[in-house]
């Protein structure tokens, strides 16, 4: 028998309802499973770039220190007539802090750089072309 609550293929719209329901419900299960498995793995390999970072900021520390000692060296110096050989090394050792800190911070930069879960985003983007599709093909 047919009514006008059935298809012709003899399923109900509370069965087609309930299907998508339950669709939709695994898929956004699955598509949230992969985000957070995604991002833990993403976690787990930015640990190297915290520990880059602070190594980072320790060093740079170190050289605004060298660099602060320094240029009060160079005014001591310019007024107290001393010879100008311990500040070329206070200021060569502080351009050395400076050069450590910048390769470390761009290693920390780098780690850090990646975190975006690209995977989960691309299967959404699949997903939605899949979905125009069968939309398209249901009309």
């Amino acid at each position: 028998m047919n009514n006008r609550y059935s298809e012709p293929n003899g399923r109900s719209i509370a069965d087609v309802v309930n299907e998508i329901k339950d669709e939709l419900k695994s898929f956004f299960q699955t598509r949230g499973q992969l985000f957070v498995s995604e991002m833990r793995e993403k976690m787990r390999n930015s640990k190297s770039g915290v520990i880059y970072a602070v190594i980072a900021l320790v060093l740079g520390w170190a050289g605004f220190l060298m660099f602060s000692v320094a240029v009060a060296a160079l005014i001591a110096v310019a007024f107290w007539g001393s010879p100008f050989a311990w500040f070329f090394g206070f200021i060569i050792v502080a351009f050395v802090w400076f050069i450590f800190a910048a390769l470390l911070g761009m290693a920390a930069v780098r780690q850090f750089r990646d975190l975006a879960p690209k995977e989960t985003i691309k299967v959404l983007k699949e997903d939605k072309v899949w979905l125009q599709n069968e939309a398209r093909s249901q009309i």
